[in-house]
């Protein structure tokens, strides 16, 4: 005999829950990772001799941006089973877009772990320090193109979820109407980069606010309200 816990609306609570705790796990990693501790040191003018004196700070960074990229993939391998019950194409897709993600993420921080070992010896030689600066560049400018395809492949990603969750109905319809207007400003201002670095960087805060703010909105109301229970159960019945 089946508990509550065991039906689809115990299933897709439990869910819920999950998927809630990793979007907002996933932008407090994010925040305190690439801001906070990596983008404190690499974005001074001074960087390569902060990096050397701030190794833990550095190597703590990165650590936390990998563990933002497994929540969100995380996010997708837990939502896979149920998205895929009416959007199997597009679900399995999700789940792709977000690997991809971790990828282009591990790569992008490749270089803050680069510059760990390059700015990490005092004792180079002469010729070889002053190579520092031109090297130093090279690996930021490749972080810099990393993270714009982070962009690009994360504003897919989230287009492809929130079209889902919209047409399924497990979460309120504004909530996925704001992330979809959301996604759209991020991939607006990543192209707008490509051309304009300068408009891109100081358009930034502004374009990704919005998503930042829904997707802490949408883990908290995952958390507290859940899915759409007469959503999950439409869901279930579709397989049955």
């Amino acid at each position: 005999m089946n508990t509550v816990n065991d039906s689809p609306r115990g299933t897709g609570r439990r869910t819920a829950t999950l998927v809630g705790s990793a979007f907002l796990f996933s932008n407090v990693t994010f925040i305190l990772g690439a801001i906070v501790l990596v983008e404190a040191i690499l974005g001074a003018p001074d960087y390569l001799s902060l990096i050397a004196a701030g190794r833990a700070q550095v190597a703590l960074g990165v650590l936390l941006c990998f563990a933002n990229g497994l929540a969100y993939v995380g996010i997708a391998v837990l939502l896979f089973p149920i998205l895929k019950q009416r959007f199997a194409s597009l679900a399995l897709a999700y789940v792709g877009f977000r690997v991809v993600e971790f990828i282009t993420q591990i790569l992008a921080d490749v270089s803050p772990l680069a510059l760990l070992t390059l700015a990490g010896d005092p004792g180079q030689a002469g010729a070889a320090a002053s190579d520092l600066p031109a090297l130093g560049a090279l690996l930021l400018a490749t972080r810099f193109w990393a993270f714009q395809m982070l962009n690009l492949i994360f504003s897919f990603s989230a287009v492809l979820l929130y079209i889902m969750l919209l047409r399924t109905r497990l979460i309120p319809g504004f909530i996925a109407i704001w992330g979809l207007i959301a996604a759209a400003l991020v991939l607006i201002n990543t192209v707008l980069g490509w051309f304009m670095p300068d408009l891109g960087a100081a358009l930034g805060v502004i374009t990704g606010l919005p998503m930042l703010l829904n997707e802490l909105f949408l883990g908290v109301w995952l958390i507290v309200k859940g899915f759409n229970p007469s959503a999950v159960a439409a869901l279930s019945a579709t397989q049955s």
